[in-house]
């Protein structure tokens, strides 16, 4: 039924639309007037070279970068979380504080996963740390011991006892061992060697330094990548960047989002066809469908892995968020060793950030991969890759610490760190319900369970006539819809055509994140648009 559709794409997701040809059309124009002014304003190097530069007529601005010799890979990179659609919502923003009338009072940013930005508290222990790491003077007042005990660590491991100097490319040493003992304790006692530990700016600048490794042509292919439809755009940008091909494969939506392993198969061989498969790339918990990966799923996919050759890239950033009655986060790297030879000796490279979880220090950029059974060469050529970055930002390495080296029992702080964890995720516990429940109430809407991580993926019934109007404004239509949502309440959701989906089906990505209150009042002000919305296209 699915075709070759979705496969070998490069760049953004191409099937069923996107927000990749939808802002587009919105963007090119002003692209191709800035162009235009370049070219009037420009005289032709080639002539000017060999005129004095007293002749130069001044004020012509000539531009050594253009849009037509810049790297070609940029041009097609996109990012649907921070597109048009954000743009435009920075500018009602600023609309709203010079005083311009809406029929909302705030924007309500519902684009991407930033906890603290939609009103999340720190973590009282993680600042605690912090602020004793980048002052140490403050080590003399009156913080808790564990905090101290846990500054002093980490200023010990910092040249010059100080954040601000730079540290061993793959980050601080006693950081690292942390790292790996948390591991070990989170998988039941697997072993981990500290030595395969890299810290890095956020889980992303860790899953760009190892797929870099991929970047070879191969009998005049390109390296592909197997990634999931729906999928994180940071992947499809990256594959952009990187030149490499994108084979996309389709979760299951009346499955709850999971895998199947007939249609890796069908994806793979239909990849096969115009790149040569290196890896797969697999979320879990999901994002942007929110599902969790049972054990038996991820044999499977360790299985299928296994039989084509491929290394697997496994992003668990949101290892902490799960929340429906018997799902279970289990990690690539424990299911993938029990299974013994040959499954334990694969390549694997495994994800985590401070960036999520119940700690959503997002800004702070702090992360760590754990990559295993790579050949001693390449590791070599990985070390010395990450090496040429200098090094991940200080802070961040110092939250991670934080995370993987929380207050024990009896520890001063460990109470309150509980109280305040629990806190936060027993409440977006109950706001992934609240989410679900209310967009399945609403005609033309289903929303499959929030089973785990910060988003809601539901699908959406657009009318004909809707569908029309959005071409003929050459938009996908469910970034129609988004551009109606925004315009007429301020809530700023992302369209499904972003992530990828089946082509003719409509879905949006929403975060659980907006607090409860807040929530509450945009699922009302989502409803009202929807219906208000079907009515006027019907």
């Amino acid at each position: 039924m699915l075709g070759n559709v979705g496969l070998c794409l490069r760049g953004g997701v191409r099937g069923g639309g996107g927000v990749a040809a939808a802002e587009r059309g919105l963007l090119l124009g002003g692209l191709s007037r800035s162009r235009r002014a370049v070219e009037r304003k420009t005289t032709c190097w080639s002539s000017r070279v060999s005129a004095p530069l007293s002749t130069m007529a001044p004020g012509v601005d000539c531009k050594c970068l253009t849009l037509d010799n810049i790297n070609p890979c940029i041009k097609t990179m996109e990012y649907a979380v921070r597109g048009p659609l954000v743009i435009r919502a920075s500018e009602i923003e600023r609309e709203l504080q010079q005083g311009a009338k809406k029929p909302f009072t705030e924007v309500i940013k519902a684009n991407i996963g930033d906890c603290h930005a939609m009103g999340q508290v720190p973590i009282t222990f993680i600042r605690q740390v912090l602020a004793l790491v980048s002052y140490p003077p403050l080590l003399q007042d009156n913080f808790p011991d564990d905090v101290k005990k846990r500054a002093r660590a980490i200023l010990d491991g910092c040249k010059g006892s100080s954040v601000g100097s730079y540290t061993d490319s793959p980050g601080i040493e006693i950081i690292r061992r942390h790292v790996a003992q948390y591991i070990e304790r989170r998988d039941g006692g697997v072993p981990c060697d500290w030595n395969n530990i890299t810290l890095c700016a956020g889980a992303s600048d860790g899953i760009k330094a190892v797929m870099k490794l991929l970047v070879k042509e191969d009998g005049g292919k390109k390296p592909g990548v197997m990634i999931p439809i729906p999928q994180y755009p940071l992947y499809s940008a990256t594959l952009a960047e990187f030149d490499m091909y994108q084979i996309g494969y389709y979760l299951n939506e009346s499955n709850d989002w999971a895998l199947d392993i007939a249609e890796l198969q069908r994806s793979f061989d239909e990849g096969k066809k115009c790149s040569n498969p290196r890896a797969i790339v697999v979320i879990n918990p999901g994002n942007p469908t929110g599902q969790v990966l049972s054990r038996q799923n991820i044999e499977d996919i360790i299985k299928f892995a296994y039989k084509e050759n491929l290394v697997i890239f496994a992003d668990e950033v949101y290892q902490d968020n799960v929340y429906a009655e018997g799902s279970q986060f289990h990690s690539f790297k424990k299911v993938l060793t029990e299974l013994g030879e040959p499954y334990s000796k694969m390549e694997l490279a495994s994800f985590m950030s401070c960036s999520k979880g119940y700690m959503g220090e997002c800004g702070l950029r702090g992360g760590y991969s754990e990559v295993i059974n790579l050949d001693p060469d390449v590791r070599a050529m990985l070390l010395k890759s990450i090496s040429a970055m200098l090094c991940p930002t200080v802070l961040g390495q110092a939250t991670m610490d934080c995370v993987v080296n929380p207050p024990q029992p009896g520890e001063p702080s460990y109470e309150n760190f509980q109280r305040e964890k629990k806190a936060v995720l027993n409440s977006l516990a109950l706001r992934a319900k609240m989410v679900a429940d209310t967009f399945n109430s609403i005609d033309g809407i289903h929303c499959n369970p929030v089973q785990g991580a910060m988003y809601a993926f539901p699908r959406i019934s657009i009318p004909e006539k809707a569908v029309a109007k959005a071409k003929e404004l050459n938009l996908a239509p469910d970034a129609f819809y988004a551009f109606q949502l925004l315009e007429s309440t301020g809530i700023c959701i992302v369209p499904g055509s972003g992530f990828g989906q089946i082509p003719g089906t409509y879905h949006f990505r929403t975060t659980i994140l907006p607090l409860p209150e807040k929530l509450k009042f945009m699922l009302e002000k989502f409803k009202e648009f929807h219906l208000n919305f079907v009515k006027q296209y019907s």
